[in-house]
Protein backbone atom coordinates (compact mmCIF):
# COMPACT_ATOMS: atom_id res chain seq x y z
CA UNK A 1 0.00 0.00 0.00
CA UNK A 2 2.62 2.50 0.88
CA UNK A 3 4.73 1.97 -2.21
CA UNK A 4 2.09 2.17 -4.14
CA UNK A 5 1.01 5.81 -2.56
CA UNK A 6 4.66 6.87 -2.66
CA UNK A 7 4.77 5.82 -6.97
CA UNK A 8 1.71 7.94 -7.17
CA UNK A 9 2.57 10.99 -4.92
CA UNK A 10 5.85 10.68 -6.75
CA UNK A 11 4.64 11.36 -10.02
CA UNK A 12 3.75 14.82 -9.10
CA UNK A 13 7.11 15.76 -8.28
CA UNK A 14 8.74 18.47 -10.37
CA UNK A 15 12.21 16.54 -11.93
CA UNK A 16 13.15 19.23 -14.35
CA UNK A 17 16.36 20.60 -14.20
CA UNK A 18 16.64 24.07 -15.52
CA UNK A 19 19.66 25.77 -15.40
CA UNK A 20 17.66 29.20 -16.27
CA UNK A 21 15.69 28.51 -13.13
CA UNK A 22 17.82 27.37 -10.55
CA UNK A 23 16.05 27.23 -7.47
CA UNK A 24 16.72 25.90 -3.54
CA UNK A 25 16.55 22.13 -3.19
CA UNK A 26 15.60 20.26 0.28
CA UNK A 27 13.98 17.19 -0.46
CA UNK A 28 13.16 17.54 -4.38
CA UNK A 29 14.22 19.48 -7.48
CA UNK A 30 12.77 23.17 -7.25
CA UNK A 31 11.25 22.34 -3.93
CA UNK A 32 12.91 25.71 -3.05
CA UNK A 33 13.25 24.50 0.57
CA UNK A 34 16.31 26.07 2.39
CA UNK A 35 16.37 26.59 6.15
CA UNK A 36 17.53 30.23 8.15
CA UNK A 37 18.57 30.67 11.37
CA UNK A 38 18.76 34.14 13.27
CA UNK A 39 18.33 36.29 16.36
CA UNK A 40 15.49 38.53 17.66
CA UNK A 41 16.14 41.10 20.09
CA UNK A 42 12.69 39.93 22.03
CA UNK A 43 12.63 37.28 24.45
CA UNK A 44 11.13 33.60 23.71
CA UNK A 45 7.53 33.15 23.61
CA UNK A 46 4.81 32.75 21.52
CA UNK A 47 4.82 36.72 20.05
CA UNK A 48 8.42 35.71 19.39
CA UNK A 49 7.63 32.47 17.54
CA UNK A 50 4.91 34.46 15.43
CA UNK A 51 7.38 37.30 14.70
CA UNK A 52 9.94 34.90 13.36
CA UNK A 53 7.60 33.44 10.88
CA UNK A 54 6.09 37.25 10.20
CA UNK A 55 10.19 37.74 9.57
CA UNK A 56 10.21 34.17 7.06
CA UNK A 57 7.19 35.77 5.19
CA UNK A 58 8.80 39.27 4.68
CA UNK A 59 11.97 37.49 3.15
CA UNK A 60 9.47 36.26 0.58
CA UNK A 61 9.38 32.65 1.85
CA UNK A 62 6.42 30.74 1.79
CA UNK A 63 4.88 27.77 4.43
CA UNK A 64 7.43 29.24 6.95
CA UNK A 65 8.03 27.39 10.01
CA UNK A 66 10.33 27.74 13.37
CA UNK A 67 11.96 24.27 14.57
CA UNK A 68 13.73 25.13 17.14
CA UNK A 69 14.03 28.56 19.36
CA UNK A 70 15.99 29.49 22.41
CA UNK A 71 16.58 32.29 24.52
CA UNK A 72 20.05 32.97 24.53
CA UNK A 73 20.20 35.51 27.20
CA UNK A 74 17.04 37.61 28.48
CA UNK A 75 15.69 39.76 25.55
CA UNK A 76 17.35 37.82 22.71
CA UNK A 77 16.04 34.81 20.75
CA UNK A 78 17.68 32.71 18.25
CA UNK A 79 15.36 30.87 16.07
CA UNK A 80 15.91 27.72 13.52
CA UNK A 81 13.18 28.14 10.54
CA UNK A 82 12.37 26.08 7.10
CA UNK A 83 10.43 27.94 4.53
CA UNK A 84 10.16 27.92 0.61
CA UNK A 85 12.03 29.99 -1.68
CA UNK A 86 9.80 31.39 -4.42
CA UNK A 87 12.38 32.93 -6.26
CA UNK A 88 15.01 31.27 -8.56
CA UNK A 89 18.48 32.65 -10.62
CA UNK A 90 19.88 31.93 -13.93
CA UNK A 91 22.58 30.30 -13.79
CA UNK A 92 23.83 30.69 -17.26
CA UNK A 93 24.24 33.83 -17.16
CA UNK A 94 26.40 34.10 -13.91
CA UNK A 95 30.35 35.32 -14.46
CA UNK A 96 32.75 35.26 -11.31
CA UNK A 97 36.06 36.07 -11.51
CA UNK A 98 38.55 33.30 -10.60
CA UNK A 99 42.36 33.38 -9.82
CA UNK A 100 44.18 32.18 -13.61
CA UNK A 101 46.89 29.68 -13.12
CA UNK A 102 46.86 26.15 -13.06
CA UNK A 103 46.68 24.24 -9.61
CA UNK A 104 49.53 21.91 -9.57
CA UNK A 105 51.05 20.10 -6.16
CA UNK A 106 54.05 20.92 -4.20
CA UNK A 107 56.32 18.50 -6.25
CA UNK A 108 55.28 20.24 -9.77
CA UNK A 109 55.56 23.56 -8.23
CA UNK A 110 58.73 23.45 -6.78
CA UNK A 111 60.11 21.98 -10.43
CA UNK A 112 57.92 24.88 -11.89
CA UNK A 113 60.35 27.08 -10.17
CA UNK A 114 63.45 25.85 -10.85
CA UNK A 115 62.55 25.61 -14.35
CA UNK A 116 60.67 29.21 -15.12
CA UNK A 117 62.75 30.84 -12.27
CA UNK A 118 65.84 29.93 -11.12
CA UNK A 119 65.77 30.35 -7.43
CA UNK A 120 63.70 30.18 -4.38
CA UNK A 121 60.91 32.79 -4.01
CA UNK A 122 60.45 34.72 -0.53
CA UNK A 123 57.17 34.59 0.98
CA UNK A 124 55.76 36.25 3.89
CA UNK A 125 52.15 35.65 5.56
CA UNK A 126 50.29 37.09 8.45
CA UNK A 127 47.52 37.85 9.88
CA UNK A 128 47.75 41.81 9.89
CA UNK A 129 45.62 44.74 11.75
CA UNK A 130 44.10 43.70 15.15
CA UNK A 131 43.73 40.22 14.15
CA UNK A 132 44.35 37.27 16.45
CA UNK A 133 43.38 34.23 14.41
CA UNK A 134 46.04 32.44 12.89
CA UNK A 135 44.65 29.20 11.52
CA UNK A 136 43.75 30.62 8.01
CA UNK A 137 47.31 31.78 7.51
CA UNK A 138 49.22 28.50 9.17
CA UNK A 139 47.03 26.33 6.91
CA UNK A 140 49.04 28.29 4.28
CA UNK A 141 52.35 28.53 5.53
CA UNK A 142 53.43 26.06 8.27
CA UNK A 143 55.49 23.01 7.18
CA UNK A 144 52.61 20.63 8.07
CA UNK A 145 49.89 22.38 6.26
CA UNK A 146 46.04 21.33 6.30
CA UNK A 147 43.78 18.47 5.43
CA UNK A 148 46.72 16.71 3.99
CA UNK A 149 47.92 20.03 1.85
CA UNK A 150 51.34 20.44 2.64
CA UNK A 151 52.40 24.43 3.41
CA UNK A 152 54.90 26.82 1.92
CA UNK A 153 57.39 26.20 4.08
CA UNK A 154 57.89 22.51 3.35
CA UNK A 155 58.27 23.84 -0.48
CA UNK A 156 61.51 23.33 -1.53
CA UNK A 157 61.29 26.63 -3.50
CA UNK A 158 59.99 28.83 -1.20
CA UNK A 159 61.53 30.61 1.50
CA UNK A 160 58.44 30.98 3.56
CA UNK A 161 58.06 33.35 6.62
CA UNK A 162 54.99 33.06 8.62
CA UNK A 163 54.76 35.85 10.98
CA UNK A 164 51.82 35.19 13.04
CA UNK A 165 48.80 37.49 13.67
CA UNK A 166 48.19 40.64 14.73
CA UNK A 167 51.09 42.19 12.80
CA UNK A 168 50.55 45.82 12.15
CA UNK A 169 51.29 46.80 8.48
CA UNK A 170 54.17 49.05 8.62
CA UNK A 171 55.98 45.98 10.48
CA UNK A 172 54.88 43.68 7.69
CA UNK A 173 56.32 45.88 4.58
CA UNK A 174 59.64 47.11 6.79
CA UNK A 175 59.89 43.11 6.97
CA UNK A 176 58.73 42.26 3.67
CA UNK A 177 61.99 45.61 2.57
CA UNK A 178 64.20 43.23 5.20
CA UNK A 179 63.68 39.94 3.53
CA UNK A 180 63.38 41.49 0.01
CA UNK A 181 60.10 39.48 -0.28
CA UNK A 182 58.68 38.31 -3.77
CA UNK A 183 55.06 37.73 -2.56
CA UNK A 184 53.13 38.92 0.57
CA UNK A 185 50.00 36.98 1.95
CA UNK A 186 47.33 38.71 4.13
CA UNK A 187 44.85 36.57 6.23
CA UNK A 188 41.72 38.02 7.16
CA UNK A 189 38.99 36.06 9.78
CA UNK A 190 37.59 38.91 12.07
CA UNK A 191 35.46 41.01 9.54
CA UNK A 192 32.82 42.40 11.95
CA UNK A 193 31.53 45.96 10.79
CA UNK A 194 34.23 44.95 7.38
CA UNK A 195 37.60 45.90 9.42
CA UNK A 196 39.05 43.33 6.96
CA UNK A 197 38.13 46.47 4.19
CA UNK A 198 40.04 49.09 6.08
CA UNK A 199 42.62 47.00 6.74
CA UNK A 200 43.87 45.20 3.67
CA UNK A 201 43.06 48.91 1.60
CA UNK A 202 45.66 50.74 4.51
CA UNK A 203 48.17 47.97 3.24
CA UNK A 204 47.71 48.66 -0.54
CA UNK A 205 48.22 52.40 0.40
CA UNK A 206 51.57 52.09 2.11
CA UNK A 207 52.99 50.02 -0.46
CA UNK A 208 51.76 52.63 -2.99
CA UNK A 209 53.64 55.57 -0.73
CA UNK A 210 57.13 52.95 -0.08
CA UNK A 211 56.83 52.48 -3.61
CA UNK A 212 56.48 48.82 -3.48
CA UNK A 213 53.09 47.88 -4.59
CA UNK A 214 54.15 46.89 -8.31
CA UNK A 215 57.21 44.88 -6.87
CA UNK A 216 55.65 41.82 -5.15
CA UNK A 217 52.99 39.91 -5.40
CA UNK A 218 49.98 40.92 -2.99
CA UNK A 219 47.50 38.09 -1.96
CA UNK A 220 44.67 37.93 0.37
CA UNK A 221 42.46 35.57 1.85
CA UNK A 222 39.93 34.08 4.09
CA UNK A 223 36.66 32.98 4.61
CA UNK A 224 34.82 36.22 3.28
CA UNK A 225 37.19 37.29 0.82
CA UNK A 226 36.93 36.51 -2.78
CA UNK A 227 39.48 36.75 -5.51
CA UNK A 228 36.68 39.88 -6.80
CA UNK A 229 36.79 41.50 -4.05
CA UNK A 230 40.66 41.34 -3.41
CA UNK A 231 40.95 42.90 -7.17
CA UNK A 232 38.37 45.67 -5.98
CA UNK A 233 41.02 46.71 -2.70
CA UNK A 234 43.86 46.65 -4.76
CA UNK A 235 45.32 42.67 -4.45
CA UNK A 236 46.64 40.75 -7.14
CA UNK A 237 44.65 37.68 -5.94
CA UNK A 238 42.11 36.70 -3.25
CA UNK A 239 41.83 32.91 -2.37
CA UNK A 240 38.59 31.96 0.04
CA UNK A 241 37.05 29.17 1.24
CA UNK A 242 38.44 25.75 0.01
CA UNK A 243 41.67 27.10 -0.59
CA UNK A 244 44.94 25.49 0.27
CA UNK A 245 48.63 26.22 -0.13
CA UNK A 246 48.74 24.37 -3.44
CA UNK A 247 46.27 26.78 -5.00
CA UNK A 248 48.34 29.72 -3.62
CA UNK A 249 51.87 28.08 -4.26
CA UNK A 250 50.75 27.19 -7.89
CA UNK A 251 49.47 30.95 -8.42
CA UNK A 252 52.51 33.07 -6.87
CA UNK A 253 54.96 30.53 -9.20
CA UNK A 254 53.29 31.08 -12.11
CA UNK A 255 52.11 35.02 -11.42
CA UNK A 256 55.71 35.30 -11.24
CA UNK A 257 57.07 33.88 -13.71
CA UNK A 258 55.10 35.51 -16.17
CA UNK A 259 55.75 39.02 -14.61
CA UNK A 260 59.48 37.52 -14.95
CA UNK A 261 58.86 36.90 -18.81
CA UNK A 262 57.72 40.21 -19.69
CA UNK A 263 60.79 41.58 -18.38
CA UNK A 264 62.86 39.68 -20.54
Amino acid sequence: MSGGLYSTQSKDFDKTLDLKKIAPYGDTMNDGKVQVSFTLPVPAGAEATEAAKLMLKKMGLENPQVVYFKELTPGYTFFNCYGNATQSVDYTTIYVPKVESTVMDMHETDLFIKENVGRPLVVLGASTGTDAHTVGIDAIMNMKGYAGHYGLERYEMFEAYNLGSQVLNEDFIAKAIELKADALLVSQTVTQKDVHIKNLVELVELMEAEGLRDKVILICGGPRLSHELAKELGYDAGFGMNSYADDVGSYIAQEFARRQSQKQ
